[in-house]
């Protein structure tokens, strides 16, 4: 049988699913509205300097397509537990830099306060790329991220559920895959506190 969270529990779970999820509505819609802009910009600087048709429809995106394919690299690397690669935080770097340095050069013409107005949707995108980056990477928390005392609670779960949990991810584990949180919320039928204290047990099993 399931072992079930406590009712407040349970609450305070939907709580958190409600406010990640409109958090991450909230970020999606900034950063298409600002991607809209942004790439408007981009379009614009690399018409008036000489490049048309598919071209100039096409350069700008390979801007932003950096930034969001760096930023996912290092979400990777984090879900992962692993070093992020030096290679992703250069491109990632020099994506915004390209994107502000686009955007801050199409309002030049109309002085500084219009290059502050036309850099904005530039920095509300990678802003919002970020913000996303860090909602689902608090969602996909490493079992090496946290404190020896949860390691210790760990210990604590009921046996019926550390003996579900390592029936159910045994071949997780032998193939040396950690499964998320939400992995073990959904299958284990369990609520966030307990499905993170599940996942640093099946952590210890793995190092034992």
């Amino acid at each position: 049988m399931p072992v079930h969270d406590a009712p407040g529990k349970r609450g305070m779970v939907g709580t958190d699913k409600a406010i990640r999820w409109s958090t991450a509505a909230a970020v999606i819609g900034v950063a298409v509205v600002a991607a809209v802009v942004s790439y408007e910009h981009a379009y614009a600087l690399v018409r008036a300097h000489g490049e048309t048709g598919w071209t100039a429809h096409l350069i700008p995106l390979t801007v932003d397509g950096l930034i969001w394919a760096s930023s996912m690299v290092m979400l990777d690397s984090a879900r992962r537990g692993v070093r992020v690669p030096a290679l992703a935080r250069w491109l990632l770097g020099l994506g915004i830099a390209a994107t502000l340095a686009a955007n801050v050069a199409h309002g030049l013409g109309h002085g500084p306060i219009g290059a502050t107005v036309a850099a904005w949707p530039a920095v509300a995108l990678v802003g919002s790329y970020e913000l996303l980056m860090i909602t689902v990477r608090g969602t996909q928390q490493p079992a090496g991220d946290v404190s020896p005392e949860t390691v210790e609670a760990s210990a604590g779960l009921p046996g019926a559920l550390q003996i579900q949990a390592a029936e159910e991810f045994a071949d997780d584990l032998t193939a040396g895959r950690m499964p998320s949180i939400r992995t073990i919320r959904a299958r284990l039928h369990v609520g966030q506190p307990r499905a993170q204290l599940v996942r640093v047990y099946l952590a210890t099993l793995t190092a034992g």
